[in-house]
């Protein structure tokens, strides 16, 4: 790579990395090391090709995709530490901050399996139509409505937190003026 090529794909890093990190983590399940190393990994194999790159984001935002679907597709078992009780769960605070919102959206999307995951992720958060998304995941359109329709049902089910704390958001507040008294 070139100084000027060099230069051109250090400013892509340094101006989307964080919208692409995102994506990544969403990607990956919330997991933020496994989002950074797949973001690593697809960054890297952007690099070899730079000069030949006609759109460097979609490019990357592709990259991130398929690998993320030969990490689905690999046999590959989580390490899982099995204890005599399941783990207290945290109750959900009361406030519907954005914050809160997406920490309980990263925990339910960690319930998900990794093809629902990423279907969500393309659908909702790229906000791609089914048929990018079905093409960027090499099925049908009609396997991504099936998968996103079971995927939202599942997503209910994992994280009945989720309708409250969106009920919570959408409740109208009370912005009446207090009285004051002299």
């Amino acid at each position: 790579m070139d100084a000027e090529a060099h230069e051109e794909f250090r400013q892509f890093v340094a101006g989307r990395s964080s919208a692409l990190l995102r994506t990544a983590v969403l990607l990956s399940g919330g997991d933020r090391h496994a989002g950074e190393d797949l973001l690593q990994n697809a960054l890297v194999k952007a690099a070899g090709r730079w000069r030949r790159i006609d759109e460097p984001e979609a490019y990357v935002r592709q990259i991130l995709y398929r690998q993320q679907i030969s990490r689905w597709r690999l046999k590959w078992r989580r390490l899982e530490l099995t204890v005599a009780e399941p783990p207290e769960k945290h109750p959900v605070p009361d406030g519907s901050t954005a914050a809160e919102l997406r920490l309980v959206m990263r925990e339910a999307l960690g319930r998900l399996t990794a093809r629902q995951r990423a279907v969500l992720v393309l659908r909702y958060f790229e906000d791609l139509p089914e048929a990018e998304v079905a093409r960027l995941l090499g099925c049908s359109v009609g396997t991504v409505r099936s998968t996103t329709h079971r995927s939202l049902a599942r997503l209910r089910a994992v994280a009945p937190e989720l309708a409250a704390l969106e009920d919570r958001a959408r409740r109208p507040r009370d912005f009446s003026p207090v009285e004051v008294r002299p």
